[in-house]
């Protein structure tokens, strides 16, 4: 049995979706477990491109089963329309099973999300405004529907009154809108859990079964580890833990199921919306870095503010996630310049400071202090082995490794499926890496 967890280890958008796609061969459940329809995973295909917003990245293998943790806020209208949209592709969602135990996003929480980042004004924090944060509010307020309650006409029907009697107050009398209707709403979504009742399941049970029978989970993960609601950029975050320690949480599994932990890195650092990012280009190489490498989100179509690689950020993420290993994503994008930076600490206030700040204030204020190294020049998006890489680009990638201490495993030089430089099998890892001190306390 293995049970790997997945996570970004920057502000999102790393190619996440690409590598669970490529493990999803060798593995038979592949599991989201937090997040919601704000968080995008892009995946090349043989026969296509995919976007994913709720399903997980494993659908496209026909043998592998996909689940949507307990962890996971879902629409359903958009499950709906998702699984709709990749049956045209010619995908087979019978393997898609959606946890009883999931929270559901509501029309209350959808308008409630745009009038309250209407509200903020110029403090706005570029909510995509699906809806995910009031459903997260919901439900640690204890006053969440679950997908298990779109099963029960009755039993929908009274949390419903009860809770949007509460939303209409709310909805009028602060931000002066019509009340939504009971009925209107009741109808709706009832009909969803009716769309949704072959798919909605005891997952915790399938997953602890699963277990038993020694089989291969992967649990992914969305946006990144700089996002996440503790230890995040607090407060331009997510509302749920993007950390691994979720991971078992959200799928429904003890925290010892956990094998190993992979961090997925792009070769720079990219963010979508506001707060701040030390490393951040304004500048001609910043434009460059987001057309070469297509940054635009995967959901929305935002463009996503481009950098060079932030090391410090990149460590930090390493040692609360206790990293087994790195995969790094897009090299090819770097391929072109003569020179590449590496973020290896900030000037804060004229203090050389090695690790992130915990406020705001403080995050902004740093001055990223890098350090400049050889480019390679060459084109890395057809090399399939490591010792193909230019000289300049394993010296660049050995400085990554040294810097967030934990070895690297797999490099991807394309978004194609199979365009992907294997150095270890992230699925036979040793249990630690001498060479990095951190690693090796595990």
């Amino acid at each position: 049995m293995v049970a790997v967890a997945v996570i970004g280890a920057q502000w999102g958008d790393e190619g996440k979706g690409k590598l669970v796609d490529e493990l999803s061969m060798s593995a038979d459940f592949v599991v989201r477990y937090q997040g919601g329809s704000n968080a995008g995973h892009r995946v090349v295909h043989d026969n296509g491109e995919f976007s994913f917003r709720l399903v997980p990245s494993g659908i496209l293998y026909p043998n592998t089963t996909c689940i949507i943790g307990n962890g996971v806020v879902v629409d359903p209208k958009g499950l709906i329309e998702e699984m709709e949209q990749l049956q045209r592709q010619g995908i087979d969602v019978s393997r898609l099973f959606i946890s009883e135990r999931a929270h559901v996003v509501m029309p209350y929480h959808f308008l409630l999300d745009r009038l309250e980042e209407e509200a903020r004004g110029e403090d706005k924090i570029d909510s995509t405004q699906r809806g995910i944060g009031p459903a997260y509010v919901d439900k640690h307020a204890r006053n969440g529907i679950r997908m298990a309650d779109l099963l029960d006409v009755d039993t929908f029907r009274a949390k419903l009154s009860s809770i949007l009697q509460q939303k209409n107050r709310m909805i009028t009398q602060i931000y002066g809108q019509p009340p939504l209707s009971l009925e209107e709403i009741h109808g709706e979504y009832f009909g969803y859990g009716q769309q949704l009742r072959g798919y909605i399941a005891d997952t915790q049970n399938m997953l602890h079964n699963a277990l038993f029978d020694h089989k291969t989970i992967l649990l992914e993960g969305a946006q990144g580890a700089l996002l996440d609601i503790d230890f995040g950029t607090y407060p331009f975050v997510t509302s749920s833990s993007t950390m691994a320690a979720n991971a078992a949480v959200g799928a429904g599994l003890p925290p010892r199921s956990i094998d190993r932990v992979i961090g997925v890195y792009k070769a720079y650092i990219t963010r979508v919306g506001s707060g701040p990012m030390p490393t951040g280009l304004f500048d001609d190489i910043g434009h460059i870095l987001r057309d070469r490498g297509h940054e635009y989100g995967t959901n929305t179509g935002r463009e996503r503010r481009c950098g060079w690689f932030d090391a410090v950020a990149g460590r930090f993420v390493a040692q609360i996630n206790g990293l087994d290993a790195a995969v790094i994503t897009k090299l090819d994008v770097l391929d072109t310049f003569p020179t590449i930076k590496i973020c290896t600490a900030y000037n804060l206030r004229g203090k050389i400071v090695h690790s992130l700040p915990a406020t705001l204030s403080n995050l902004a204020a740093c001055e990223p202090i890098y350090e400049e190294v050889e480019g390679w020049q060459s084109n890395t998006s057809g090399i399939t082995h490591y010792e193909d890489l230019p000289a300049a680009a394993k010296s660049y990638l050995k400085r990554l490794e040294t810097l967030i201490e934990t070895p690297i495993a797999m490099i991807s030089v394309s978004p194609q499926r199979g365009k992907t430089i294997q150095i270890q099998n992230v699925l036979q890892l040793p249990e630690y890496d001498a060479r990095y001190p951190r690693n090796a306390m595990r």
